[in-house]
């Protein structure tokens, strides 16, 4: 079945509330004026129960099915928050708030899901109860976390979590998925490295803590080339290095700080061991003493092998089976929709967002042409996932 007829009929709607969130960005927990737009929008739909205030600013509707025989409730999940960047789309719904803009497409997440919300409270062809999640702060905030430490399961009975995310690159309007790891845990190291300062002309004298620095970035990166299997996935990157205040003075101190992205939890278990190793041992080569915090951030998102098949069957009933892969590329960006997906059984998928500039930078946008297929599929997720034959 392609895009549903009444979702096309309304979704010029959908992409003008999308436009509207542009304009309006708001970025971890401070997500108020959206929070607020969708509470206010779940009311006017006439959902059965609306809480907000869910992990800080979460937003929560549940909409009944026309039974309840199943006593069944699944989880829709869409992320409100935006990025700490200067928008240079150029759009005539830019960003209205300076070094704030929606780069990531949390706006059309919202947006489709509050679409999807609207469809079924008018039709509630369904047999359990839906709980359409509005979640803030997933850009390094853990707000999926915070919904779950506010009881979002054991308040709402929810047995299965799923979430949607745009993929630049893909072609619009299509699927992607996989079971099992789709999205990389997101880990973060700190190193401290202490030498002996001294005058730049005698280095002689010094132990140079930016000399240790260098060649112990040069030394990580065997940590994956040589410990981890070529057939696993692993990103060790040093992304900042910090030392000195003078060019004619030898730093005493020096810090590099990065990041590590794994698929597996030996792989990520592996990592973490092989610094905590590595770095110590590594400086006493040089004089110099060193030691490594190393800090977890968001784990894998894992895909439910029945859940995930589940999911690609609807996609394919929205999309066309041509335009679903199945066994789509993991990504090594990080998810927090992974907190949920520890809790219950569920799955994450990508929407195709066509060709438009990539993720998390100054010219992206959201495609409003994805918007009919995304919340099409949200619709017959629902209607699928709880039948009203309860088959």
């Amino acid at each position: 079945m392609p895009v549903l007829n009444r979702i096309a009929e309304f979704a010029d709607e959908i992409a003008a509330w999308r436009q509207d969130f542009h304009a309006h960005p708001e970025i971890l927990y401070a997500v108020e004026r959206t929070a607020g737009v969708v509470a206010d929008k779940l009311r006017e739909f006439g959902c059965d129960e609306i809480v907000t205030g869910i992990g800080g600013t979460g937003v929560v509707g549940i909409i009944n099915g026309r039974s309840n025989g199943s006593g069944r409730t699944i989880g829709l999940r869409a992320d409100m928050d935006a990025l700490p960047i200067t928008e240079k789309t150029g759009a005539a719904y830019a960003s209205t708030v300076d070094g704030k803009m929606h780069a990531c497409g949390h706006d059309g997440h919202t947006a489709m899901l509050l679409g999807a919300a609207k469809y079924l409270a008018e039709t509630r062809n369904f047999d359990g109860r839906i709980a359409v999640i509005f979640q803030p702060a997933e850009e390094g905030g853990a707000g999926a976390k915070a919904m779950l430490d506010d009881r979002l399961v054991e308040n709402f009975g929810i047995d299965e979590f799923y979430g949607m995310h745009n993929w630049p690159g893909m072609p619009a309007g299509q699927f992607g998925i996989r079971a099992g790891g789709i999205m990389a845990a997101t880990d973060r190291f700190y190193i401290d490295i202490t030498g002996q300062g001294g005058h730049a002309a005698r280095p002689q004298t010094t132990v140079d803590p930016i000399i240790v620095a260098a060649n112990m970035i040069v030394g990580m990166q065997a940590i994956v080339s040589r410990n981890v299997d070529p057939l696993a996935s692993a990103v060790l990157s040093v992304t900042m290095l910090e030392a000195g205040e003078a060019d004619n003075v030898i730093s005493r101190t020096a810090k590099i700080t990065g990041t590590v992205r794994t698929l597996d939890l030996g792989v990520q278990d592996l990592i973490e061991q092989r610094l905590a190793d590595f770095v110590p041992q590594f400086a006493k080569s040089f004089g110099a003493t060193a030691s490594v915090r190393y800090a977890r951030g968001y784990p894998v998102t894992v895909n439910a092998p029945e859940q995930t098949a589940f999911a690609a069957a609807v996609a394919s009933e929205i999309a066309g089976p041509g335009r679903v892969d199945a066994d789509a590329p993991p990504s090594m960006g990080g998810e927090d929709f992974s907190f949920m997906l520890e809790r219950r059984p569920g799955a994450y998928i990508f929407v195709g967002n066509g060709d438009s500039s990539e993720l998390h930078t100054d010219s992206y946008d959201f495609n409003d042409a994805i918007i009919p297929a995304g919340t099409s599929y949200w619709v017959r997720l629902a209607e699928r996932a709880l039948p009203l034959d309860g088959r």
